[in-house]
């Protein structure tokens, strides 16, 4: 009996301590969701009452709503890219044993491990040395902001599709070419059905990376142009009412509803 009790204490214990973890996580964003919905112009407890309005002042904003957009853009671009770049080179890092192969990998993982705003710096001091040396401008342009957000994605992709082969059954490829396929038609055919949705999966991923960049976005945007996190920087300067809440609620929901798509094709504790 005492040993029952033991166990169903430490039970207890531990579900309330995970639930205390979940709660300290999820609160901020319940916060944030709810202060959008408030009446009052400035944020304050209890609430005067609720409205939308906010949402559509968010919208009317020129700041936000091209924030938006350029945001949506570089996304796509960085998503297509990563996806051009990583995948041939996941297989290539999975197939083959080559010189250079843990020196390569290691490369494409690097932005994950070096810090955003050291990133960004130093893609910024590369566009210089680079516009120096061959009067190419990249810094404050968008090649050069999309050129960096695709270095952003990539080791997401690389590391979700490289994930996906290492548990792919090589028999199954070795069949199709012991029926008649070649190389590249067993990859086509075989392969790439196998592994996609790793490749969704990394898609997904690299357009919520992107989207949410702000440190290196911050050093490389132009004049006049700033993606949605700058926007949301510069809004919370000057005024502070429900409108960055409204803005970041939209945000909340566009990165959810990315990432549950992500872990409904590969679970996301595998890319961690």
């Amino acid at each position: 009996m005492a040993a029952r009790m033991r166990a169903l204490t430490g039970r207890t214990a531990f579900l309330a301590s995970v639930g205390l973890a979940y709660l300290l996580v999820l609160a901020p964003l319940i916060a944030v969701f709810w202060v959008s919905f408030f009446r009052n112009k400035i944020i304050a407890f209890p609430p005067q009452g609720y409205t939308l309005a906010w949402f559509a002042n968010a919208w009317s904003l020129d700041d936000f709503r091209n924030g938006f957009v350029l945001s949506v853009e570089i996304g796509i671009v960085a998503t297509i890219g990563s996806l051009l770049i990583g995948v041939p080179a996941a297989l290539a890092l999975a197939r083959h044993d080559f010189r250079g192969r843990e020196a390569i990998s290691a490369a494409l993982m690097s932005p994950l491990i070096v810090p955003g705003i050291v990133a960004g710096t130093a893609v910024y001091m590369f566009y210089i040395e680079i516009e120096t040396w061959t009067d190419v401008q990249l810094a404050a342009t968008l090649p050069g902001l999309c050129l960096a957000h695709v270095v952003l994605a990539l080791p997401w992709t690389v590391r979700l599709v490289t994930a996906s082969l290492v548990g792919v059954n090589r028999l199954v490829e070795e069949a199709a070419m012991t029926l008649g396929a070649g190389p590249a038609l067993t990859l086509w055919r075989v392969t790439l059905p196998m592994i996609r949705p790793a490749i969704v999966a990394g898609g997904l991923f690299s357009f919520v990376v992107s989207f949410v960049d702000l440190e290196k976005s911050l050093f490389l945007v132009g004049p006049g142009r700033t993606t949605l996190p700058i926007a949301i920087i510069n809004y919370l300067e000057w005024s502070i009412d429900p409108t960055i809440a409204a803005v970041a609620t939209i945000q909340i929901l566009i990165i959810s509803a990315a990432l549950l798509l992500t872990d409904r094709f590969v679970k996301l504790s595998r890319a961690f």
